[in-house]
């Protein structure tokens, strides 16, 4: 899939836990680990704007694009 997501990339920047950002952002740690792991088909606005405030990042900062 040439979406690629980085949310391990900026939890170890801001030296962040699963759980740590599960509490904040209030979804599953299941949900969250298949976001991590780029397993997820699809992304609500309104989650990507949670883990954004959490982390003190831009959506570009987790979800990269690279074509195959």
């Amino acid at each position: 899939m040439p979406i690629i997501v980085n949310l391990d990339v900026m939890m170890a920047k801001r030296k962040m836990s699963l759980n740590e950002l599960q509490e904040k952002v209030g979804i599953t740690l299941a949900n969250l680990s298949i976001l991590k792991t780029g397993k997820a088909r699809a992304i609500r606005f309104e989650t990507l704007e949670s883990i954004c405030k959490a982390l003190d990042c831009q959506p570009a900062d987790i979800l990269e694009y690279k074509p195959e």
